[in-house]
């Protein structure tokens, strides 16, 4: 293989702009990295070539680790999206520098850059100066360049963003025949989906520093196994169903889960991946002779002419308990909404807003099985079983990847960290094979929001001590990763024997919509019933009464797209605290769900916001949604 990245990591302060990114990429192929801005996807091509150096991880080229060698000791070409042509240098003397710093005889230089002006297609221009070239061709230039002193490895950092869409489709195709002739392996970082599917061998898709998944350009489209690559990679319609038996329920539509398609346990979510070109629309029935599995009847929303095709997206009423992922529904939406890309007739009207169509879909892809990512935190000095045994039952009902987290202040006790903690995974993988284990050094609080943000865990589970006295305050640690985390955080006292009945006491506005969508979250995964419940003082105003019935109406549409059974209700009270903890023992919660103030906020009030007096007031576990 030409190059080797094992667990790459690049932090930048407290952030984690590259986590533990591990890739093979093999002699003379074209990879692309692939992923929005700040991604980290350029980061890693700089860690590559040596102009960035990681924290951690190990990079090989070549089977030579080249992790702490400089820029020029690699063998590595760089192609900028500036250019980096040297202005007052011409074409050939661009090419010809990394030659002449490595003291090439002349003519070898000139030789060698008449021959990739020529491969590049500027044959007769090596005299040209950069200002006298245009934007593509002073590209062609730096490709040259690069190439001149026959690299190992080739490294484009978005090369063509800089320029308009003719040059770019041109300077694509001349890449692509320059390195299938000289058979270099090469990386090349775009955010431009049409220029990776265009050049690459194969696509890595990142997402926030992590490498989410890799594979060839047809089977990232068609067939990818993971939510983001689906729903980044093409347009796409994503909805949540139900396995029952060898079949998917999408409402009152039933798909078969066939013999390739990822297992799942009777009565698991599953995720099923429409693309719009692959649905048919009718406006008569489906006879069932089309060989399309018929998903519903929608209305015409927006239909925009797109040249071949028309882009239409449907209203549809029929998918009840269906959770749609993407096209995203808005807060409070009732009707599930479908892309669909349908031919043009010119013969034919439009379709127009308001008319009623039926859906069949001639192919759907069934996504791997995913569910919450939890990072249960315990302390391998202290180890809290009935922390761990919570966390545990949460894993088993997310359904997702579930982290086991110690952290030590010193390596030396690193061997002893893993004898508390490894017994303990071995029990969760017995019934759960989803369970992993990591040590790390350091400020505990710092270290569990570092994981956290590393490995994009969804939910931190903490253990929290009953003082002397019999009341409990966050200590130290869970006061830190309070006051910081951008995770939601579970702080677990006395754990419940079951997870049946959540209960959210939200505000109107923003904040409250995204505690309702992550309680809704945990509540799908769990089975649980939720309430949902807004404090009114006695003399609130009438607008803020209207704006909490509107935001609990909201509320409860949205629980429902969810799949999930629920109740809401306004709770007229003059003490919030005391109205929520009386709510949350007459209904008997298993847990109690709060939104935490803004990170600002969090650390000015410092142990005085709702969620840490509750803390002190009740064993219940708590759930402390960040402000997203």
């Amino acid at each position: 293989m030409s190059i080797l990245l094992s667990d790459l990591t690049k932090r930048f302060g407290d952030h984690a702009v590259v986590s533990r990114v591990n890739l093979q990429i093999e002699d003379g192929e074209l990879f692309v990295l692939l992923g929005s801005s700040g991604s980290g996807k350029s980061t890693i091509l700089r860690m590559i070539a040596g102009l960035t150096q990681p924290d951690e991880g190990r990079i090989q080229l070549h089977g030579r680790d080249v992790t702490f060698l400089p820029p020029q000791a690699r063998g590595t070409g760089f192609v900028f999206q500036n250019y980096s042509n040297f202005r007052h240098m011409s074409a050939a003397s661009n090419i010809e520098f990394g030659l002449r710093i490595r003291k090439v005889a002349r003519f070898e230089r000139r030789q060698r850059s008449e021959e990739l002006l020529d491969l590049v297609g500027m044959a007769g221009m090596g005299e040209r100066y950069p200002d006298q070239l245009s934007g593509g061709q002073q590209q062609r230039v730096a490709i040259a360049r690069a190439l001149a002193y026959q690299p190992a490895v080739l490294l484009l950092d978005e090369p063509f963003g800089a320029l308009d869409v003719k040059i770019r489709a041109q300077l694509r195709e001349s890449l692509k025949l320059v390195q299938r002739r000289l058979r270099v392996t090469t990386i090349l970082v775009t955010h431009d989906q049409e220029e990776a599917f265009e050049l690459a061998d194969r696509i890595g898709v990142i997402d926030r520093g992590l490498l989410v998944e890799v594979g060839s350009p047809q089977d990232l489209y068609y067939r990818p196994r993971n939510e983001y690559s689906a729903t980044f990679i093409g347009g796409g319609n994503v909805l949540v169903g139900r396995a029952e038996g060898r079949s998917i329920r999408l409402g009152a539509a039933s798909f078969p889960l066939r013999s390739g398609d990822p297992h799942h346990d009777e009565g698991a979510p599953v995720r099923v991946l429409f693309r719009p070109e692959t649905l048919a629309l009718s406006k008569r029935p489906f006879t069932g002779e089309e060989g399309l599995h018929l998903l519903a009847s929608g209305r015409v929303r927006e239909s925009v002419f797109a040249g071949t095709m028309q882009r239409v997206r449907l209203d549809v009423d029929g998918l009840r308990g269906v959770r749609p992922l993407t096209p995203t529904p808005s807060y409070g939406q009732r009707t599930t909404q479908i892309e669909c890309a349908h031919p043009s007739d010119p013969g034919a009207p439009a379709l127009a807003p308001g008319e009623e169509v039926w859906i069949g879909v001639r192919q759907y892809h069934v996504l791997q099985p995913s569910g919450l990512r939890l990072l249960i935190c315990i302390d391998p000095r202290v180890p809290d079983r009935a922390t761990f045994e919570y966390g545990h039952r949460l894993a088993q009902a997310a359904a997702g990847p579930a982290t086991l987290l110690g952290v030590v202040s010193d390596r030396a006790r690193d061997a002893e960290a893993r004898s508390v903690l490894e017994p303990l995974m071995n029990e969760a993988n017995r019934v759960t094979p989803n369970f992993q284990m990591r040590v790390r050094v350091g400020i505990a609080s710092s270290e569990i929001l570092l994981e956290a943000q590393e490995a994009h865990d969804e939910l931190i589970i903490l253990g929290v001590r009953r003082a002397r006295r019999g009341h409990a305050a966050p200590g130290s640690t869970a006061r830190a990763v309070l006051e910081q985390s951008e995770a939601p955080v579970l702080l677990v006292q006395k754990p419940r024997p079951a997870i049946e009945r959540i209960l959210i006491c939200t505000a109107a506005g923003e904040p409250g919509k995204y505690d309702v969508l992550f309680g809704g979250r945990v509540a799908r995964r769990t089975g649980a019933i939720v309430k949902v419940i807004h404090i009114t003082e006695p003399d609130a105003d009438a607008r803020d009464t209207q704006r909490a019935l509107r935001h609990l109406e909201e509320a409860q549409a949205s629980l429902e797209q969810l799949g999930v059974k629920n109740e809401v209700r306004t709770v007229e009270a003059v003490g919030v605290l005391e109205a929520i903890l009386k709510e949350s023992e007459a209904w008997d919660a298993d847990i109690l769900l709060l939104g935490a103030p803004s990170s600002d906020e969090r650390v000015r009030l410092r142990g005085r916001d709702l969620a840490s007096q509750a803390v002190r007031t009740t064993v219940r576990p708590i759930l402390i949604v960040p402000r997203a």
